[in-house]
């Protein structure tokens, strides 16, 4: 059975280093056992790449990559590895959404017209200068994550503090 290096099995995966080991670290590839510069990859964390590479595609994200992972048999891995890939899916983040949670795929009309607030913000013939924002990550369960765009209003600070409190909570009763 050939054995990889690191830099070999993400060359063949078309991966990071990193990526790697960060799926090692995520559960999502088994550990290779052994640390070190001597550590030594087989066919079956090639396998597990090309499977997780596969899912990524289709826009699963990672906790049920890895769900999927824990009840998938040899030949289904070789069944999703040896399948073309599936139909680019489309830009729309609100069709997605419906996809994933089983609605409607129509998509929804574009406005042709800015909303009447957006229109009263800027003056006739400028466009409105680009603000500085950075968004922070809140994890409130090791599979759910709250993404705030920040700088925000004080008022909007303490709803945003209130809510993670109450995420936190309802994470917690379980």
């Amino acid at each position: 059975m050939p054995t990889y290096t690191l830099t070999d099995l993400a060359r063949l995966a078309d991966v990071t280093p990193r990526t790697i080991r960060y799926y090692i670290t995520q559960g999502l590839l088994p550990s290779p056992g052994q640390q070190g510069p001597s550590t030594r990859y087989d066919d079956s964390h090639l396998e597990l790449l090309r499977v997780i590479k596969k899912l990524q595609n289709a826009h699963l994200p990672l906790a049920e990559i890895r769900a999927r992972l824990r009840s998938i048999t040899g030949e289904q891995m070789a069944t999703i590895t040896s399948s073309p890939d599936a139909e680019p899916a489309s830009d729309s983040a609100i069709e997605y959404i419906r996809r994933v949670m089983g609605g409607p795929t129509t998509p929804l009309p574009m406005a042709s017209e800015p909303p009447p607030a957006y229109a009263r913000l800027v003056a006739p013939g400028k466009e409105p200068e680009a603000q500085r924002s950075q968004w922070e990550r809140i994890p409130l369960d090791p599979d759910v994550e709250l993404h705030i765009r920040r700088p925000l209003t004080r008022q909007h600070n303490k709803r945003v503090e209130r809510l993670i409190t109450i995420a936190r909570q309802l994470f917690e009763e379980d």
